[in-house]
Formats: structure tokens, sequence, C-alpha cells
């Protein structure tokens, strides 16, 4: 599938971990500011305020409101898939925050329900590596392709990376992607406790 570059507004808005999340919320199910703010056991103000950003890009739409407790009119959010059709290159902090969401999501994930991890670290030729690339690319596609409505969630992080261990050849100029992390104010090796 052929994806156009992100805008800089869109690739700020998929920059954090917390929007993330609420995307993957409002996937398979609509849900009001609220119901999200109790579900990532975060202050309805922030969630409201990334929500907004979100609605902004165009990844989440407002469904028809519809009446809650007491009488109150509630506004119902979801996902419109518009992340999916977009590129948003080498952004450092944008892949921190895939991965961010996703330890956050594993973390919340029950017992049992990790169904398969691994990592490894590997050496491969240039060619290798990028058969292997495209085979990942493939099978993602496939992936998306075989979502069904009627089926279990689950949640999926694929990547691979060139690791940067000092080694001879390693260009010297690639920022680790920490430096772009650490820009952002958030820290890489703790996580903003009580979301997705």
């Amino acid at each position: 599938m052929e994806r156009r570059p992100a805008t800089a507004e869109e690739a700020r808005a998929l920059a954090n971990p917390l929007r993330l999340r609420i995307l993957r919320l409002c996937l398979d199910q609509a849900l009001t500011n609220k119901e999200l703010a109790d579900r990532l056991g975060r202050d309805p103000g922030t969630i409201l305020h990334h929500v907004r950003q979100l609605v902004a890009a165009g990844f989440l739409a407002a469904d028809p409101d519809r009446r809650g407790l007491r009488g109150s009119t509630e506004r119902p959010y979801r996902a419109t898939g518009k992340s999916w059709t977009l590129d948003v290159g080498e952004s450092g902090s944008g892949t921190l925050a895939m991965i961010e969401a996703f330890r956050d999501e594993v973390a919340e994930s029950a017992a049992g329900d990790v169904v398969t991890l691994s990592r490894l670290g590997v050496r491969l030729t240039p060619d290798a590596a990028e058969a292997f690339g495209r085979r990942l690319e493939t099978m993602v596609e496939e992936l998306y392709a075989s979502d069904d409505p009627s089926g279990e969630p689950f949640g999926f992080l694929v990547g691979f990376h060139r690791r940067n261990e000092g080694a001879p050849g390693a260009p010297a100029d690639r920022a680790p992607l920490r430096e772009a992390f650490e820009r952002s104010g958030r820290d890489p090796g703790t996580s903003e406790r009580a979301r997705r």
C-alpha cells in the first residue's frame, strides 16, 4: 500500500504515546472523553486536549451525540483509520511513541494475553535486510487486510532496526533515537503511567 508523507501537524499528532493509545481504544468502538479518561486513568482535561488534537489532524471523528447519565449529552469519538495511510518517515519521537504505547498496552494485559514476543539481534547483508523488510511489510499488509470486526482484538508491534553499537561502519552522524526522545521532554526509560 502506498502511503503519503505525513504533514508536520499529522506527524506531531502521532508522536505522542497517549494519543496513540486513544486512537487504539477508539478503533473498534466510539468512546467519550470521560470513557477515555477512565480507561486511561487520566484527568478528563488532559484527554480532551489530546482528543482535540487528534480531531484537528483528522485521526478522530465525532459520532452523533448521545444521551448520558442524568440526561447529559455525550460526544463519542471514533478513529478514522487515517494513520494507516500515512508515512511518518524517520521521526524519532514518533517511533518511540509507538514503542511506548505498545509497552503500556502489554503492561495492562492479563496473564496469558501476550501470545508471542521475541527479541533478537542478528547480522544481515544489505540485500538480506532489504528482503526481510519487504517480507515484513507484506505480512503487515496481509494482517491489516484480514481485519474482521467480529474477531477478537489483538495488538501488534512489528519492526526491526539497525543496531548502533559503535560497530565499524556504523554511521557516526546517525543520532540515537534517545536524543529525539530527550528533546521531546520524555524519558524513554520510564512510562507515563496510567496510559494505554
